[in-house]
């Protein structure tokens, strides 16, 4: 019997809507423009390319067929810009708002940007969405709002600290889903990302994930650092897992309640130090000869969450979310991407 996600596709295959990508040029939202696009969807990429480079839209339009890339709308624009997002929702069927500016070390020096493009972004949005009859928004949230959570596995209904004005203004774009869902009608689902990674993440800028710092510093034969003493852990996740959960949520035909949050991970713990061991044997299977030194250890940095692990059954059972790529599997898909041997064409 095919997955819910399989049945999924076969259907959207069949029959066409329409799809806004907020943060479309960025990691994770360019992989769902990529998906939609070669499902044969309508797609509005929204994006500033504050985070998200032009060339990773390049690289998916070059991979694309010229059919499949012509039901792509690009509107570079501000999502703090009202104006902008009603120019972007109109004749959305579905809203997958992906942008956002995502780091927690950011947050800390910046945070009045953060709150400008997580907070004021995110109700401008769901604004604009209201005034045009948008039924359902699905929006990234963050693992970043169980702080260090003692409980293990962390379920959806965990109150952590938040240790970070980054976990902040998730917080309170969980709230105005909430309020909007009460106030006006309208559904949301929030998804708890849990440490995602894959091809097109960015190894340079402030918002730069563990995993291609780590391999970008590897291949220049210099020693990695690690903040803590390794045995940190975190629930890697895949960003093929992400797309499935996104459009699962964006179609389900009801909520359990109208306002509603998923974890979205593949509830696996992976400590700092085996992270480092599994990249560098992949690597050197990559680059035979590569000489990797080991790490440096750094006190903990401030904000950082000690433990993560998700329990992500209510996704399972209320979307059919079921993660089809481990940590092992997608670092093997991803490390091409990350040793530069897989890199967008140049900007037009």
């Amino acid at each position: 019997m095919p997955s819910a996600y399989e049945s999924l596709r076969s259907r959207l295959a069949h029959a066409p809507q329409r799809w806004l990508v907020t943060g479309g040029a960025g990691f994770i939202g360019s992989h769902l423009v990529e998906t939609l696009l070669r499902l044969g969807q309508h797609v509005t990429c929204l994006d500033n390319f504050s985070t998200g480079p032009r060339a990773n839209l390049n690289l998916v339009l070059a991979g694309l067929a010229p059919e499949e890339a012509g039901r792509l709308r690009m509107i570079e624009g501000d999502l703090a810009d009202l104006d902008c997002c009603r120019e972007a929702v109109a004749g959305a069927d579905h809203i997958l708002h992906q942008g956002a500016l995502g780091s927690v070390p950011g947050s800390i020096a910046d945070p009045v940007s953060s709150h400008r493009s997580n907070v004021s972004g995110t109700l401008h949005l769901f604004s604009a969405a209201r005034d045009a009859g948008v039924r359902r928004i699905v929006y990234a949230s963050t693992c970043a709002l169980y702080g260090n959570e003692a409980e293990l596995p962390i379920r959806e209904t965990s109150a952590g600290d938040l240790l970070s004005p980054y976990a902040a203004t998730k917080a309170i774009g969980e709230a105005y889903a909430r309020a909007f869902a009460n106030t006006y009608g309208m559904e949301f689902a929030g998804l708890r990302y849990f440490n995602v990674f894959g091809p097109r993440q960015d190894p340079d800028g402030p918002y730069a994930a563990v995993i291609p710092i780590w391999v970008r510093t590897m291949l220049q034969g210099e020693p990695i650092v690690i903040y803590g003493d390794g045995e940190t852990t975190r629930d890697f996740t895949y960003v093929a897992n992400v797309v499935q959960a996104n459009l699962l949520a964006a179609t389900v035909p009801t909520l359990a309640t109208s306002s509603r949050v998923f974890n979205i991970a593949i509830g696996g713990q992976t400590s700092l130090n085996q992270l480092f061991a599994v990249l560098r044997q992949q690597l050197g299977a990559l680059r035979p000869g590569l000489d990797i030194p080991d790490p440096i250890f750094r006190d903990f940095r401030p904000g950082d969450v000690r433990h993560s692990l998700a329990d992500f059954s209510r996704a399972r059972d209320e979307l059919g979310f079921m993660p089809t790529h481990d940590l092992v599997t997608g670092l093997g898909l991803a490390m091409e991407w990350y040793a530069g041997e897989a890199s967008p064409p140049a900007a037009p």
